[in-house]
């Protein structure tokens, strides 16, 4: 046969799953084999193999191979098709042939040799009989390793239980974690006029005092109710003794209680990005919810909390991807020595353009991006409101917005407070804030507010002049 026989086929090509027979040119419509439409039955052709239909249109048009002109294959073991006679492979009848025997009678010499067969034919059937020896092989196998174990049974649920677990969580897992801060976290649950809500809060002394965000006692403030929900069950009312909504704390004190356990608070001033960090809280009313995670930045301005979302909200917050929800506001967020480093006070929202909060009307969950206030500058206020019952906010006494170019643009100036004192004007632009570099009015805001009353800070405006300024504290009004 020629390249150009149309009855030649391919060793290398495709067969059909089901016939065995190869594909001319395209293959078999619907096959993974090809592309090509197959012959149908009613031409006398090879029937259609069925598969799953494709996604993609199929390529139209007969197979030449297979197709109603056809003509019957010699070498078929069905010998000729129907309606067709079949031609003897020698030319002319055996004139040697005994009587009776038919044309086809005894040679008295060899015949001619056949044609040789195709090897694409022979090729199909040694893989049929290689694919029939691997069937009758694998089954084989699998009758003798089934039925001739012979080995006694194991089953996992007649063995022993282990050991109880006896011993202490290993120091620095988030179980020794978990351990030693749960019995100080409390769930608030507080109710007012203008609703009703819960979140999380930590003890900080043995007498109740327990430190949370403002957000999440606001609604209680003025003549509502709170109750805290401790680890063993045990509840108790609470009133507020200070909040301050400029930095979103708030301290309440249980009445009833004594010898509470009260938290180890550690610093936030030396924490890390990367540094591993638990958080703990009632995240939509579960409470004693443990998650982990790492700090995933640190000094983010971010608008949260009470009030109007404003920059009287803004706080300089440590981030983290330990899993935060709606009702983990108030709770801690712990380093892996059990110290609490910050307050989980808020989580971004996708929804949202300024970020969602962690409490309160805000049902979107945790994305991994969360926010906590640093404890530095939640343990320096809380300090004040137990002392004197209420907050005071670091200032220095000037409106501030977006720079175009970039910084913190003072505006006015008010009269006797720090920034007028220092020499600041209206149209100054603040870029630093001693090593600290200042990219907007919020992270302006976010720098004084982490730093105390009567501290020192030096200014470094846009037209490279420093400016030395004495940080002020007023009083936030009892509300």
């Amino acid at each position: 046969m020629t390249e150009n026989d149309p009855s030649a086929h391919d060793p290398a090509a495709p067969r059909h799953p089901e016939t065995g027979q190869q594909a001319a040119q395209g293959g078999w419509a619907g096959s993974p084999y090809g592309d090509q439409a197959a012959a149908t039955p009613e031409s006398g052709g090879t029937p259609q193999y069925s598969a799953p239909e494709p996604s993609y249109h199929a390529v139209t048009g007969a197979d030449p191979s297979y197709g109603a002109q056809q003509t019957a294959n010699p070498w078929s073991a069905q010998g000729a098709a129907p309606g067709q006679t079949q031609q003897s492979v020698y030319p002319n009848p055996n004139p040697y042939a005994q009587p009776g025997t038919g044309a086809y009678g005894t040679p008295s010499a060899p015949p001619p040799a056949q044609p040789k067969r195709s090897g694409g034919k022979l090729l199909a059937g040694v893989a049929l009989v290689a694919l029939l020896v691997g069937g009758i092989a694998g089954g084989a196998v699998g009758y003798l390793t089934g039925g001739s174990s012979g080995g006694p049974v194991g089953n996992a649920l007649d063995a022993p239980k282990p050991a109880q677990q006896t011993g202490n969580a290993p120091a620095g897992s988030v179980e020794a974690v978990a351990q030693k801060l749960s019995p100080s976290v409390v769930e608030l649950q507080v109710s007012g006029q203008q609703g009703a809500g819960e979140g999380s809060g930590f003890v900080i002394s043995t007498d109740g005092y327990i430190l949370t965000n403002n957000h999440v006692v606001e609604v209680a403030a003025n003549g509502g109710q709170i109750r805290a929900v401790f680890q063993d069950g045990k509840k108790a009312p609470a009133k507020v003794i200070g909040r301050d909504p400029t930095t979103d704390i708030a301290v309440v004190k249980v009445d009833g209680v004594s010898n509470l356990t009260p938290v180890e608070i550690g610093r936030s001033d030396d924490l890390r990005v990367g540094q591993s960090v638990v958080a703990i809280g009632s995240p939509f009313e579960l409470a004693g919810t443990v998650t982990s995670g790492i700090v995933s930045s640190l000094h983010r301005p971010v608008r949260a909390g009470g009030g109007q979302g404003g920059q009287e909200t803004v706080m300089d917050a440590v981030q983290t991807d330990a899993a935060i929800n709606p009702g983990n506001s108030g709770g801690p967020l712990a380093n892996m020595s059990g110290q609490v480093i910050g307050i989980n006070s808020a989580i971004y929202s996708p929804q949202s353009a300024s970020g969602g909060q962690g409490q309160g009307g805000s049902e979107s969950g945790n994305v991994g991006i969360g926010f906590a206030i640093p404890i530095d500058q939640a343990r320096r206020t809380a300090d004040t409101i137990i002392k004197t019952g209420q907050a005071v906010q670091t200032y220095i006494g000037a409106q501030v917005t977006d720079a175009p170019q970039g910084g913190a643009k003072l505006g006015a100036i008010t009269p006797g407070s720090p920034a007028e004192k220092a020499g600041l004007k209206s149209g100054d632009v603040v870029t630093k804030i001693d090593d600290r570099n200042i990219d907007t009015s919020d992270t302006l805001v976010a720098a004084i507010r982490t730093r105390a009353p009567d501290e020192k800070a030096t200014f470094t405006l846009a037209d490279g002049r420093t400016v030395e300024v004495t940080l002020g504290g007023q009083p936030v009004p009892a509300n």
